[in-house]
Order: C-alpha cells, then sequence, then structure tokens
C-alpha cells in the first residue's frame, strides 16, 4: 500500500520510475541509465548493461553496472510492462546527447534513448531527483528517512515472501555472492 502511494504522490513523468524500481530491485542509476532498447515488452524481461553515473560538477555519464555481476536479465512483471509503456507513450524518448563511458578503451559522446528524462529532456541526475522523491515520500507518508533504495530491498523482500530462493534473488538484485544478498 506504501509502495502504490509513493506511486500516487510522484509527479506523472516519475511514476513509471518508482513502478520499475520496486517491480525490478533495479538500482537507482540503472533506472536512471535505462535505455528503451534495452527493454523487451515481448518477452517482459530487460537487460541491466549500464548505469548513469553523476558526480558534482561533471556532467552525468553511461557506465558499465556496479558489478561483474550486476549485467543481467531481469524479468518483468506485468505491472511494470504497463507502467513503461504508457510511460513511453506520455513521454516519448527524445535522443540525449550523453558520454557513455561502457565501452573501453575510449569513451565516446552518442546520443540515448533513455526512459526517464527530466521535462528539459535531459538525463535524471539524482540532485534533481531528490527533491521530487522526498516530498513524494512524505506525502505517501514514508518518512524522511526512507530512500530509493528502500525499493530495492522491498523487491527483494517481495520475492523471498513468494518463496523466491537465495540464488535467484541474488541473481535478480546483480550481487556477486548469497551473502551480500
Amino acid at each position: 500500500e506504501r509502495v502504490e502511494d509513493l506511486i500516487a504522490a510522484m509527479p506523472e513523468r516519475y511514476r513509471a520510475l518508482v513502478v520499475l524500481a520496486a517491480g525490478t530491485g533495479l538500482r537507482q542509476g540503472e533506472c536512471f541509465g535505462l535505455e528503451v532498447g534495452a527493454v523487451d515488452f515481448l518477452r517482459r524481461t530487460l537487460e541491466v548493461r549500464q548505469q548513469l553515473v553523476t558526480m558534482p560538477g561533471k556532467p552525468a555519464y553511461l557506465a558499465p553496472p556496479k558489478t561483474p555481476s550486476s549485467y543481467r536479465t531481469v524479468p518483468l512483471p506485468q505491472v511494470v510492462v504497463d507502467a513503461l509503456a504508457a510511460h513511453l507513450a506520455a513521454f516519448p524518448t527524445v535522443p540525449v546527447d550523453i558520454l557513455d563511458a561502457t565501452h573501453k578503451p575510449e569513451p565516446k559522446s552518442r546520443p540515448a534513448a533513455l526512459v526517464f528524462t527530466t521535462p528539459a529532456g535531459v538525463a535524471v541526475r539524482r540532485t534533481r531527483f531528490s527533491p521530487i522523491w522526498r516530498p513524494a515520500a512524505t506525502a505517501a507518508g514514508l518518512g524522511d528517512g526512507v530512500t530509493f533504495h528502500d525499493l530495492r530491498h522491498y523487491y527483494a523482500s517481495l520475492l523471498i515472501r513468494h518463496g523466491e530462493n537465495v540464488k535467484v534473488v541474488q541473481t535478480r538484485l546483480g550481487h556477486k555472492n548469497a551473502v551480500e544478498t
């Protein structure tokens, strides 16, 4: 119920972002760096192949996922497929020129079809998302201490509650080993 309250409290542009995080356990940077081509609507899967990295005073850029085990295919629940489809219908992607450091040795600037952008059509930075997140979390009754990362914990808890074993949870979250999970 709290996740549903959070989704309802978010501005329309970012509702599918919360559904995505709660329904897949993706890290914030993985959500922000998600490109349309990584989503297979027919097979209901998503390929995690990059993340958006933001550093104070520097342009945002695409980078490899956090660890080698973070590269993964995540199954998409129908609610996530529906939310992403509705989001893309309401907010079609526009190419965002961004530095891509996912392939070595030479990072290159390229247009990226990011699923989530700001109203100005640029990549979503954590610092610009926090002033959106905090009021929505408060309105949903979640308080100041709840972070975007808590949606990852929520997803892991859902998997465990529905009987998934720790190895499945580990793989879905992109953890290196079951101890971390």
